[in-house]
Formats: C-alpha cells, structure tokens, sequence
C-alpha cells in the first residue's frame, strides 16, 4: 500500500515515514512543503512530493495520485497563533480530505488531539487548536472517506514503550510520539479502525492487541 504522509517532515511524520519505510507491505511518500526538505528524503531513497497545504484542492490532489491510504499529520505548531491554526490544523486538513476523494485515495488516517471531541475538556490558552482539531474531525466524519481518527493525550520525546491505553474514557496522559506513529502504521490495513474515532494515552497493552481490541 502506497501511503501519503501530510507533515512528513514533523516530528510524528518523521517516525511514520521510517515505520513505513522498514514495513514489508506499505511504501511512504512523504508530502513536504520545502525544496530543501525534499532534496534531503530523495537523498534517503524515500520518495517524496512537494507540495503546500496552502495550495488549491486541486493541486493537492495531484500530489496524491496513486496513493491507497493518506496520513495527516500536519499541524502550524505550537509557536504560531491562531490564524496559522486555522488555517493547516482545519482549512489545511479539510482540504486534504477534499484532495483525497478527488484522487481516489480512500483510506484516511488523522491524528487529532486528546478529547477534541469534547468541548468541556479543551484548555482555554489552546482553543484555537482544539476548535480546529474538533471541526476538522467533524468534516472527516462527514466524508466518503475509510477514516481513522487518532486522538493522542499530550505528546512527548520520550522513547517507545510500545503499549498504550485506547479503551474507555480518557482525559489525561501523555504518549511518546513515536507510539503515536506505531498506532498509525498499526492501523493503516486493519478493517477493525474503519469508521472509528479514539483517545489514547501510553498505558499497558501492546499496540497490536489495543487496536484489535477497538
């Protein structure tokens, strides 16, 4: 399976691109928005496509032909305000979803935040990111797509523990990111994610078996 990665040069991105790239069924093409990201992944034999969120739909689905399953983990970071918000973590996300459909692509993998579903649990200093994060899930459940949507608790650098907490209520916990990546890539050709919307936080079951358990 051919995958897409929207914001392959972030730092979960990262991990998810090197995860595809060692897995025996999928492939990465890493979807970067600056020539000198791009030169850098040719370099290490990943393909890799440029292209901006800021772009039309259209010229976002160019990016995508040939592709069977799109991750999106693209986001403005956290030193940018809420405009720049907006404008990837929503507007940019709706239209990848859009740019998907256009190409065909049908498998749809978004990494959402922690509880973004729910407005009572939103900080009051992010909530430009959870609003855009909560409408951006929203669009997604309105789509054609064969969605999965990821909602990890607080991210960090941490090393891989390689076990998480995906069942029940979840409002606090953090996770390394590199086990976010490992859900993703975990998830990409299981059936069992089609159409699900989750939480989840480091915990004590092998990733394999928390996402068969979904």
């Amino acid at each position: 399976m051919k995958v897409a990665v929207f914001g392959a040069n972030g730092q979960i991105g990262q991990h998810v691109v090197e995860l595809l790239q060692q897995h025996p069924q999928h492939k990465a093409v890493a979807l970067v928005r600056k020539e000198k990201q791009l030169a850098v992944l040719n370099k290490q034999g990943i393909d890799a496509r440029l292209i901006d969120l800021s772009a039309q739909v259209d010229e976002i689905s160019k990016a995508l032909v040939g592709i069977d399953a799109v991750v999106f983990s693209a986001g403005s970071g956290g030193d940018t305000d809420g405009d720049m918000t907006l404008r990837i973590d929503l507007d940019g996300a709706v239209k990848a979803m859009e740019a998907a459909e256009l190409a065909g692509a049908k498998r749809f993998i978004m990494v959402s935040a922690l509880q973004a579903h729910n407005r009572e649990f939103w900080h009051p200093d992010l909530v430009p990111y959870y609003a855009a994060k909560h409408y951006a899930d929203r669009e997604l459940l309105r789509s054609n797509l064969d969605y999965t949507i990821i909602r990890p608790g607080l991210l960090t650098n941490n090393a891989s523990t390689g076990n998480i907490h995906a069942n029940g209520q979840i409002t606090e916990g953090e996770i390394p990111r590199e086990d976010v990546a490992k859900v993703i890539v975990t998830a990409i050709d299981k059936p069992n994610t089609i159409g699900k919307a989750f939480d989840m936080v480091s915990g004590d079951t092998p990733i394999e078996q928390a996402i068969e358990a979904l």
